[in-house]
């Protein structure tokens, strides 16, 4: 009778493949990760809620002004944070919270974007350790997983950029 499993050496190559594959798709395809905290409300629930990253806009590459983006916390290394993205290198942004101390803007540097949270009150962002550099960002969030239901199919929602057209009041 033939062995079911083949070989031990084919059986352990296919499995090493399978960790390499593993590897690559996490690494430079997709991924997800657990969130939490008011930093974000009312995009994201504080807790509870799962993110869908797209790996490919890891560094910054295709980020845009209004992606909530996944980013290395860099006055906590080793933890990791989200956070929507509002100025990218060369824009002028706002140094404090619209109404809170002085109205100061600054020019994000070369390599840098400008990260703040939904929720200003509760977010620790570029507000507090100045512009983020794109070698920190992580990927782009895409999607938020909610398991509500049986359906699979309702359990993801799609992250859209959050940003507005400024309608022109003097053409209405």
């Amino acid at each position: 009778m033939p062995p079911l499993l083949g070989h031990p050496f084919r059986v352990l190559i296919y499995t090493v493949k399978a960790f390499a594959l593993g590897h690559v798709v996490v690494t430079y395809g997709y991924s997800c990760g657990y969130g939490w905290g008011p930093s974000m409300l009312p995009t994201f629930q504080t807790m509870d809620e799962w993110f869908v990253t797209d790996r490919s806009y890891r560094r910054g590459r295709g980020v845009r002004v209004g992606d909530c983006v996944v980013y290395s916390i860099p006055v906590e290394p080793g933890e990791d944070g989200i956070k929507r993205v509002m100025g990218l290198p060369g824009d002028y942004v706002l140094l404090n919270s619209p109404g809170v101390g002085s109205g100061n803007m600054i020019q994000v540097p070369k390599g840098h974007c400008y990260i703040v949270g939904d929720n200003l009150p509760w977010s620790r962002d570029s507000r507090d350790f100045g512009p983020l550099p794109m070698g920190l960002i992580k990927g782009k969030v895409i999607a938020k997983v909610s398991m509500n239901g049986w359906w699979p199919f309702n359990w993801f929602t799609k992250v859209e950029s959050g940003l507005q057209p400024v309608s022109d009041s003097s053409n209405t």
